[in-house]
């Protein structure tokens, strides 16, 4: 564990997860930067990957997003391999996920920050990061489709269940607990 002379320990792997729209990208960024760790998004990998994909466009299940999966979690498994303590975030639902997480609990202390907003907030953050940020334009966001489509979207949120520590964070304005006590709990044995 840590704070052993001469005895290596796992690093941790923060995961942020929750619905579309529940803050997570911008929480695993201060966190990241808090820690002092690399952020690693799978929305962001997906935008790098649109770059070399001409005429790319977007629907749910779309060819990039099978493809950004298996790459994002071997990025992870590079980092965490290497003993990189890094944050994670992605929209981890339990089915999907859950598979490609258990193998990297051997090689990582895994600690899952899961982000909760209602429905309508979410909505309306996915209209607003679609008019703000044109690299948005890579996915299929409910929240262009409409505020129904989104609602159940954020309805249908399974998400990931591992026994591993993990904690709630309300995003709806702000941090709750606050983003001090949600530093404390990622980085705990660091």
């Amino acid at each position: 564990m840590a704070g052993v002379p001469g005895v290596p320990s796992l690093p941790v792997l923060i995961v942020v997860s929750g619905p579309m729209g529940s803050g997570k990208t911008t929480l695993a960024h201060r966190i990241a930067g808090a820690v002092g760790c690399p952020a690693i998004c799978r929305d962001e990998i997906k935008e790098g990957m649109v770059h070399a994909t001409p005429g790319f466009a977007p629907e749910p299940g779309d060819e990039l997003t099978m493809r950004t999966l298996p790459v994002f979690f071997r990025v992870l498994e590079l980092l965490v391999s290497a003993g990189v303590t890094t944050v994670a975030e992605a929209a981890f639902q339990d089915k999907v996920w859950r598979p490609h997480l258990e193998p990297l609990r051997g090689l990582a202390r895994i600690r899952i920050v899961h982000c909760m907003v209602a429905a309508d907030v979410a909505f309306r953050r996915g209209l607003r990061r679609g008019e703000e940020n044109p690299l948005r334009a890579a996915h299929a966001d409910p929240a262009a489709d409409g505020e129904e489509r989104s609602v159940r979207a954020h309805q249908a949120f399974d998400r990931v269940s591992l026994e591993v520590p993990w904690m709630e964070v309300d995003t709806t304005d702000g941090y709750r607990p606050g983003l001090a006590e949600i530093v404390a709990f990622a980085s705990r044995g660091i």
